[in-house]
């Protein structure tokens, strides 16, 4: 299995679907893929003992009330930590053998994260159904050429030079940024900048690469992405999505 089987539009759950479950968690995981999900989205930050963790925050104070960062305990003290209907804090390593079929999209956080998620990914033996990306091109890297073969997205730089070559007609350009990347993952717009258009979207996939947009939850915005001829849309609400898709395929 590889990150990409299976038919498109993705439903890319951001977080998991976390309607009665706390995000990032294994439930929001699971009532995420019951709900119809074909990804998981989730981040990693570094726990003491150096552990890949599930977390998009980087301190507790959002999601547990708590003044202390993720990096200041151990993924034992972490896992006690209550977050809600039962669930504390995971590691990526217990969602990647949780749920041995699912596709995971990994946002690494911090630099410190990048060994542990490394050694999470090789030792579930889960590459081919994973792609990393970062914020932190230099991140980014580090973490793909640990893993070679793992699909991958383009950092803030990269996609930068890729959006002016699509929006310029650039093919050459564009082609050569996104050389090697699997997908580009982006929003929609940025201030008054349209990213997502149906010229880009064009132009990335001519360069060979899908195209996801983050994070929708209105189903008008998704059916106009839809229109537009995206190949996944990262979502909190995956659960809309899914039924939209089905309404459309009906």
């Amino acid at each position: 299995m590889t990150f990409l089987s299976g038919p498109k539009p993705r439903i890319i759950a951001h977080r998991g679907l976390a309607l009665e479950a706390p995000e990032n968690t294994l439930l929001a995981f699971l009532k995420a893929l019951s709900a119809g999900a074909t990804h998981l989205e989730t981040d990693v930050h570094a726990s003491a003992d150096g552990v890949a963790v599930i977390s998009h925050d980087p301190d507790l104070s959002r999601t547990a009330g708590r003044e202390v960062r993720v990096g200041q305990l151990t993924m034992t003290e972490l896992r006690r930590v209550q977050l809600g209907q039962g669930q504390g804090f995971a590691s990526l390593a217990e969602a990647l053998e949780a749920f041995p079929e699912a596709r995971f999209n990994v946002d690494v956080k911090g630099d410190d994260a990048v060994e542990p998620t490394v050694r999470a990914i090789r030792e579930a033996r889960a590459p081919d159904r994973v792609l990393i990306t970062s914020f932190s091109s230099a991140r980014r890297r580090r973490v793909v050429q640990a893993l070679p073969g793992v699909a991958t997205s383009p950092g803030v730089s990269e996609f930068t030079t890729a959006l002016a070559g699509a929006k310029l007609g650039l093919g050459a350009v564009t082609r050569r940024s996104l050389a090697g990347f699997t997908a580009v993952q982006a929003p929609r717009r940025r201030g008054p900048v349209s990213i997502v258009t149906r010229r880009t979207v064009r132009r990335f996939q001519e360069a060979g690469v899908e195209v996801h947009v983050w994070t929708i939850n209105d189903p008008a915005e998704m059916t106009q992405l839809l229109d537009l001829g995206v190949d996944g849309i990262v979502t909190d609400r995956c659960d809309v999505l899914h039924a939209l898709l089905a309404e459309r395929r009906a």
